[in-house]
């Protein structure tokens, strides 16, 4: 199984009474979580705890980080995406989860969960019923109340010894550490002014590098800095924030409280661009959001690392306090759908030539910000939620968010009607078909793509028109039906002079795509040949990654199929290089498949029985038990049978097992570059 797991980045102070505490529970309750106010520390120990879990014993550990999701229908494809699940099956989400899990030993983080509550008790009933190995930790202010739950209540610091120990560490990595017994003194005395909160200490630290630790112990400490009036509309909770974060808060500058407050409506990582984009407007200009910014990173209100910009779950929601009360919530997004919007088009528009591969790195930052404007737009402006998820649907059906995109295009579809421009509706309706084709729905997808072709055409649209002719050729390769995929797609394939002189888009590439395909199911290897050829090669020189697979994909499959076996080796590898860039899930078990059925071809036993186990992890992933175009199925079976009859069936079998307990980036490292399986 692949992971998302906790990444600590500072050092881990203390807390050892609550680190035995916690591993002592968790042997014997399945359920752990833990609670306390904000600002305590759940998040750093559930941290610590998966650290020290993984090495000594055999338990898997996936961390599914809850904070930045805001719509709760979205939770059970945020922990499958956590737990390296890309379900390509109509399934819910949950029942994937359940399926895919099995009895499979993992521990499974769900870190704050207190604002899905009803969402998460529900997801972890169900985890716990389906999936016998199963074990949840779950961080949250509240318990989630489910039978068998162990609540761990996490208190501030035991003792003001370990709070001057998080504190002078912190202190040193602001540049100003304890010098003398007069500091310790003083770091003593405000480690119990600040109640030994971790994050109001480490909040603090960060003071030091514009004052010292004498002017920052002097200066007031209260930290009731909300206006009297509001405080009976927050819930009881929000008082421990404002005791943990409201001091800092009152040593910001203006401008600065103000960046605080814009940037606490982004629901998770940010950029520079996205920052002065949504938060400048007034007294923040785009130069004071960036020198502002920085200011923010330096009190530590902003985590800042390798370019990208964060909060914590706390200084966020304290954050979005002040922003309520300065009702700005409405024009922020706005601002923010429409700059989110912005980006997705201009991915779109490059989606094909050398911007790709960056753009599914980028579409994949914005994932939670895409999400938070196609729920701004479904409520104000469904024609906008059908473009923005039609533009990154392409990005999105490699990464498994295939539920996702689908949920998002049925409903914004249905709310647009038929408002909007027909070019938006076409590109819409195309997205939906396709994600429809790639679950299997393939009756459904055909209606779906007779909509879209009728889009188009009133609009005129000749890359919708294309578009609706790739998912009618798809849909006949996936039925077996060669020779009238590739009749959909020649009128779209015509033109030669574009096409050698390099100037191809994206609708056009995948329809030539879709008639070599056909030309190969049809036996007609050497045209096949040609055409995947010249495919791959304006591929190449447009630096363009998704085709270019798919081209020597077929080069390899063609090679097998004339008998020429180490040509066929070295074209799967060169199809699965690509992918290893964007992801694609669907696509690398295709050629993983391949790679196998072609190493079989040149003897190599062990590498192809590898190969054919890899195949059928990453299968699993998907949530499908080995699919694509019908004229692999039957070489797959020929050569499985090949290699168990050579190696004896037990032999096989142990190197299938092998290969699926490998990881995903070390399986696709050795298929891409050859060599020894890993751990022969």
């Amino acid at each position: 199984m692949a992971w998302m797991l906790w990444d600590d980045e500072t050092s881990f102070i203390g807390r050892s009474k609550e680190l035995d505490l916690i591993g002592t529970t968790m042997n014997r309750s399945r359920l752990v979580t833990l609670t306390g106010t904000g600002g305590v520390g759940k998040t750093r120990l559930a941290g610590r705890v998966t650290s020290l879990e993984k090495p000594r014993t055999d338990r898997d550990v996936a961390w599914a980080d809850l904070s930045p999701l805001l719509n709760p229908q979205l939770l059970a494809a945020t922990v499958a995406d956590a737990l390296g699940l890309s379900d390509h099956t109509p399934r819910l989400p949950t029942e994937a989860i359940c399926a895919w899990i099995g009895d499979h030993r993992i521990l499974l983080v769900l870190d704050s969960c207190e604002h899905l509550p009803a969402e998460c008790r529900d997801l972890a009933c169900d985890l716990l019923t389906a999936c016998p190995n199963v074990r949840i930790l779950a961080t949250s202010r509240e318990p989630l109340r489910v039978q068998g739950e162990t609540v761990v209540e996490i208190e501030p610091l035991s003792s003001t010894q370990e709070a001057v120990a998080l504190f002078a560490d912190r202190a040193a990595a602001a540049g100003s550490p304890l010098k003398d017994e007069s500091d310790h003194r003083l770091a003593a005395s405000l480690c119990d002014h600040l109640d030994r909160l971790p994050l109001a200490l480490e909040l603090a630290a960060a003071q030091l590098r514009g004052m010292s630790l004498t002017e920052l112990c002097a200066g007031p400490l209260s930290a009731v800095d909300l206006p009297p009036a509001a405080a009976p509309t927050h819930p009881p909770r929000h008082a421990a924030l404002r005791t943990t974060i409201g001091w800092s808060h009152e040593l910001c500058t203006p401008l600065e409280r103000l960046l605080w407050a814009r940037l606490s409506f982004l629901p998770g990582s940010f950029d520079a661009t996205t920052a002065w984009q949504v938060a400048s407007g007034g007294p923040l200009s785009p130069s004071r959001v960036a020198h502002t910014l920085t200011s923010l990173c330096d009190k530590s209100v902003v985590v800042h690392r390798a370019g990208t910009y964060r909060m914590l779950d706390s200084v966020r929601q304290y954050g979005r306090m002040w922003l309520h009360e300065l009702d700005g919530e409405r024009e922020l997004a706005r601002r923010h759908a429409e700059h989110v919007l912005a980006q997705t088009r201009q991915a779109h528009h490059e989606w094909f030539g050398s911007a790709q591969r960056g753009w599914y790195r980028r579409i994949e930052f914005l994932h939670a910000d895409i999400r938070l404007a196609a729920d701004h737009f479904l409520a104000t402006d469904p024609a906008a939620a059908l473009e923005l998820i039609g533009n990154v649907t392409l990005f999105w059906v490699c990464s498994g968010c295939l539920y996702e995109a689908r949920r998002y295009l049925e409903l914004a579809t249905a709310m647009a009607g038929e408002q909007g421009q027909d070019e938006i509706r076409a590109q819409g309706l195309w997205s939906l078909g396709l994600t429809l084709t790639l679950q299997g729905e393939h009756e459904v997808a055909q209606l779906v793509a007779a909509d879209c072709r009728y889009a188009a055409a009133n609009a005129f649209d000749t890359e919708g028109l294309a578009r609706a002719a790739y998912l009618d050729g798809l849909l006949h390769l996936l039925r077996g039906r060669p020779l009238a995929a590739a009749q959909v797609v020649e009128p779209m394939t015509s033109g030669t002079d574009a096409f050698r002189s390099g100037q191809l888009n994206g609708p056009t590439a995948m329809c030539r795509l879709v008639h070599v395909f056909a030309l190969t199911g049809s036996g007609r290897l050497p045209q096949a040949r040609h055409e995947a050829r010249e495919l791959r090669d304006v591929c190449r020189a447009s630096d363009e990654y998704w085709t270019r697979s798919y081209a020597e994909h077929q080069l390899a499959l063609i090679s097998f199929l004339e008998r020429r076996a180490q040509d066929a080796v070295d074209h799967a590898r060169a199809a699965l290089d690509p992918k290893r860039h964007i992801g694609d899930a669907f696509g690398i078990a295709m050629i993983m498949d391949l790679l196998a059925i072609c190493l079989t071809d040149t003897g190599d036993n062990h590498a192809a029985a590898y190969a054919f186990g890899a195949a059928a992890h990453l299968w699993e992933t998907v949530g499908h038990p080995q699919r694509g175009t019908p004229e692999l199925a039957s070489l797959r079976d020929e050569c499985e049978d090949t290699l168990i009859d050579a190696m004896g069936e037990r032999a096989y079998d142990d190197i299938c097992r092998q290969a699926a307990t490998c990881d995903r980036q070390t399986l696709l490292s050795w298929a891409t570059c050859g060599g020894h399986p890993p751990g022969a």
